[in-house]
């Protein structure tokens, strides 16, 4: 199954045990907006290092999320290039009036074509999947 990551899922995903599980599963293959890793690698870190100064991880702890996590986003992740969906940037606009600066990802997908990966609502105009969902169609849990 194809999909765009959405960077709100990715990053929450990337956080847990059963996120980064279904983020390896085979049966998926995963595409990512050239900005929207940025943006993911940046609230990631910034995440971790809430969790770590509330003291929920320590800080190595936190070292280590933040090391499996970007190795999560290298080897299971298709980074792609604002070049190869560039050119439906006006049509994704449409499509995603509330927040069109999440336009690379819609762009991606209809460029792919794929759904996206999300639970933000201002994407449901396109294609999508939940992670319930995801969860449940490829590896049974719920």
């Amino acid at each position: 199954m194809k999909l765009v990551l959405d960077a709100n899922i990715l990053i929450a995903e990337l956080l847990r045990r059963r996120g980064r599980e279904l983020l390896r599963n085979p049966q998926l293959e995963l595409y990512l907006a050239e900005k929207t890793r940025e943006e993911t690698e940046y609230e990631l870190r910034q995440r971790v290092r809430k969790i770590v100064n509330q003291g929920r991880l320590s800080e190595s702890a936190g070292s280590e999320q933040i090391e499996v996590a970007v190795g999560i986003i290298s080897s299971q992740i298709r980074l792609m290039p604002i070049s190869f969906y560039a050119p439906l940037e006006a049509e994704a606009r449409k499509r995603i009036p509330r927040d069109p600066n999440d336009w690379e990802t819609v762009a991606l997908a209809l460029a792919l074509p794929a759904a996206i990966w999300t639970e933000d609502y201002d994407f449901f105009g396109c294609p999508t999947w939940t992670t319930q969902t995801l969860l449940l169609q490829c590896i049974g849990m719920n």
